[in-house]
């Protein structure tokens, strides 16, 4: 009796193990199904009406949640047929929607794009998955996406993933922005600039602390970065408390003879102006060539710096030089012996060599 029962078990078990077998091919089968479905779908969407893709645009996530990232979907994404990138960029976003991308699709995406689809769109949705060293070299071409692309590739990179945070901190996002050069890039200044207004949009991420770390760090490169002073011009008007701070950026400007760089000796004046009465102290500390040619652009500064400097205990710690420029005392010189402005294109004593760029000094401004 008890060997009839246990022979009843093991046919039982063989039958169980069985229908496991079963079910594991059948799924495998049904997956295939969907891949080749899915394949066709690609396929034909290229020439297939607008109401055809808008169904599929409807109906493919329940597909491709069903399938995920089988090695099927990976081949088709591998290859996809001509005409169907933005079926493609919808998949991707499926595939990667709450979740951590896996191993096996961010390098099927990251070959797709060095290998056959060159547009840096294609990497928005993997981009919370990479790390910084892989992000940097391509954060030019998201810039160069149009605004909204690189605002959804903004979001990504500071989302980063659950286990390593976000690719890029708030602050490395805008320091590789200034990064970024018109001409060796390739790309429009007024693409850089959207970007910058990208971040400053986002007061809650960018906020005024972050914004003090960045323009710490940006002020100590060589040469400074074009947008600087527009940078610096954009902080204090998000974050007005920064003025102090920015004084002290001003001053270090200062001693780094910023006047020898055209177009952000424009962005200093500008910035000082706006920041007057607080800026007064930054701007009496020019030489007097510099000062007098800080009035000759920007006329509106004379009367008010004047009526500061004649206060006598700021008077008397200025040098006379300052003093004939302010026209608090009379000049001694002949009129021909003036001292004279160096050329703007010098190299300053700080080694700084003027960035020369095709963008205008109100493009950079604006």
């Amino acid at each position: 009796m008890t060997v009839v029962n246990a022979s009843g078990k093991d046919r039982l078990g063989s039958a169980q193990s069985a229908l496991n077998v079963s079910f594991a091919e059948a799924l495998r089968c049904v997956q295939l199904y969907f891949a080749l479905c899915t394949k066709q779908i690609f396929s034909a969407y290229k020439k297939a009406p607008k109401a055809a893709k808008q169904a599929v645009q409807r109906q493919i996530p329940i597909l491709i949640r069903t399938i995920r990232s089988s090695p099927e979907l990976l081949c088709i994404i591998s290859n996809p047929p001509e005409g169907s990138e933005n079926l493609l960029m919808q998949v991707l976003q499926i595939l990667t929607d709450g979740t951590c991308a896996p191993p096996e699709l961010i390098t099927t995406v990251k070959r797709l794009y060095e290998t056959k689809l060159k547009d840096a769109g294609v990497l928005i949705p993997i981009l919370s998955s990479l790390t910084k060293d892989e992000v940097l070299p391509i954060f030019p071409k998201l810039v160069d996406l149009p605004l909204e692309k690189f605002q959804a590739a903004l979001a990504r990179i500071l989302q980063g993933s659950a286990h390593t945070g976000p690719s890029l901190t708030p602050a490395e996002v805008l320091i590789a922005i200034h990064g970024i050069d018109p001409e060796r890039d390739g790309i429009q200044l007024k693409k850089i600039t959207d970007a910058c207004s990208t971040c400053f949009e986002q007061r809650a991420v960018f906020t005024q602390p972050v914004l003090a770390k960045v323009l710490n760090q940006l002020v100590e490169q060589t040469p400074l970065p074009l947008l600087f002073m527009r940078t610096v011009i954009q902080a204090i008007g998000a974050f007005p408390a920064l003025v102090d701070f920015v004084m002290e950026i001003l001053s270090r400007l200062v001693n780094k003879q910023i006047w020898r760089l055209p177009k952000l000796w424009v962005g200093f004046l500008k910035c000082a102006y706006q920041t007057k009465p607080h800026s007064f102290h930054v701007l009496l500390q020019l030489p007097a060539a510099q000062l007098e040619n800080a009035f000759n652009k920007n006329p509106a500064l004379r009367v008010p710096l004047v009526a500061h400097a004649s206060q006598p205990n700021i008077r008397s710690s200025l040098p006379r030089s300052t003093l004939v420029v302010l026209g608090l005392v009379q000049d001694a010189q002949p009129a021909n012996s003036a001292p004279q402005i160096p050329p703007l294109t010098d190299v300053g004593s700080s080694g700084q060599i003027a960035t020369e760029t095709q963008a205008s000094e109100s493009a950079v401004l604006s």
